[in-house]
């Protein structure tokens, strides 16, 4: 059985154990939420500052001598390396359902009409909710069977590679592939993937892809979003909100609209600056890891979880049935262990009082997200130890916790 003094000793060892400096830790409590909003770097506050600065002392003057004009480039430059992509694939800027719809808006314009919009039934709401704004004909299918849903009356494939409530990982390789075989094309929601796990779009033939700045990214609450199109798909993108920054020459004032090169014509208005440097300084200290170790730790971590949790349902057999909704195969997990138990939004907020933040979805799911920057391998021990104890002393049933905040 697994022991307290194991996990210190596997922290002892743990070879990205300096990176948790990096970070704003809250004091006393464990953080396990960084699926749903990163930490804040210990670089960003500086960041901001120097944009807030260069704000007072250049004003306008600052998109030149700042550099500000070139700020979603060198961004995108940064995310590369994290997504298996080249710079001149990524645009950043708005956030992830407005890049949604743009790159489906773009992907079902060069579908023929007759063919459908094929979703995964309980994705995540917005994602649906943006596939349902562009009225075209759709159908959706459980997970399971979307490989053979696949066929020649469907011509676009919207899909998140990560799950947001299960933590499942999609074979993206083998979907695109299939894809392509009946001449359709997949747009990927990477909101889970990007820093959580491994990822060669390059490698594996994706063509559209959207992703967020401010989950394991840790970019800053609302930090912008990105979108990546393969070079072979760019000379026939064609962008839904044609705005001025996406025109080729944004400050040539053109009466008529000419789209930038490339995927440069996905971006639309000014760029948040502000924003932008946090997301900045959350990269440049990706760029100081070795991605794959902080894979290896991936999986040790959520390998401690699955253990601790096996404990956890046998001494809980009698509060009802606890299940791992979070495939164990490490090629099917993103970097989260999702349980689902009943009473799952009282116990989580009964854990948030006792200093372990992890989330709730509804109806059933609790979330713990691990992330391997600032993760160790004592707080996933401590965290469960505090949820055996919410279940043991029933401490979720109470009135405090069985009312419901705007926030889960």
């Amino acid at each position: 059985m697994l022991s307290r003094a194991d996990c210190e000793r596997m922290d002892a060892s743990d070879p990205l154990a300096s990176a948790r400096a990096n970070f704003v830790l809250p004091a006393e409590r464990i953080y396990l939420n960084g699926n749903s909003l990163g930490l804040q770097p210990q670089s960003a506050a500086a960041a901001v500052q120097r944009g807030m600065n260069a704000w007072a002392q250049e004003a306008v003057g600052a998109w030149n001598s700042a550099g500000w004009i070139a700020l979603t480039e060198k961004i995108a430059g940064l995310l590369a390396p994290l997504l298996g992509a080249d710079t001149d694939e990524l645009v950043v800027g708005d956030s992830t359902s407005i890049n949604l719809y743009k790159l489906l808006h773009a992907a079902l314009a060069q579908a023929p009409q007759e063919r459908v919009l094929l979703i995964e039934q309980g994705n995540f709401p917005t994602d649906s909710y943006v596939a349902q704004g562009l009225q075209r004909p759709m159908r959706s299918v459980p997970a399971e069977q979307l490989l053979e849903a696949i066929d020649t009356r469907v011509g676009v494939v919207l899909l998140s590679h990560v799950h947001y409530r299960t933590g499942a990982r999609q074979d993206m390789a083998a979907i695109n592939a299939r894809a392509a075989e009946v001449g359709a094309v997949v747009v990927w929601d990477l909101a889970h993937s990007a820093g959580a796990v491994p990822l060669d779009l390059h490698a594996a033939g994706t063509q559209y892809a959207v992703g967020c700045g401010y989950k394991f990214l840790n970019g800053g609450p609302g930090a912008p979003a990105y979108a990546y199109v393969a070079r072979s798909r760019q000379a026939q993108l064609e962008s839904p909100i044609q705005g001025w920054f996406g025109h080729v020459r944004p400050f040539a004032f053109d009466e008529e609209y000419q789209p930038a090169a490339g995927v440069q014509r996905l971006q639309v208005g000014t760029p948040p600056i502000l924003s932008l440097c946090a997301l900045q300084a959350a990269l440049e200290d990706w760029s100081q890891v070795r991605l794959s170790k902080v894979w290896e730790k991936r999986q040790r971590l959520f390998e401690l979880g699955v253990a601790l949790c096996e404990q956890l349902r046998g001494a809980h057999s009698a509060v009802g049935e606890l299940r791992l909704l979070t495939p164990q195969d490490a090629e099917r997990q993103g970097s989260q262990i999702s349980l689902q138990m009943p009473m799952a939004g009282p116990v989580n907020r009964a854990l948030q009082a006792m200093g372990v933040i992890g989330d709730f979805r509804a109806p059933d799911v609790l979330r713990f997200g691990l992330t391997p920057l600032y993760t160790r391998y004592v707080d996933v021990w401590d965290a469960f130890n505090v949820l055996h104890s919410v279940l043991r002393e029933r401490r979720w049933d109470h009135p405090d916790f069985l009312q419901q905040p705007r926030v889960t």
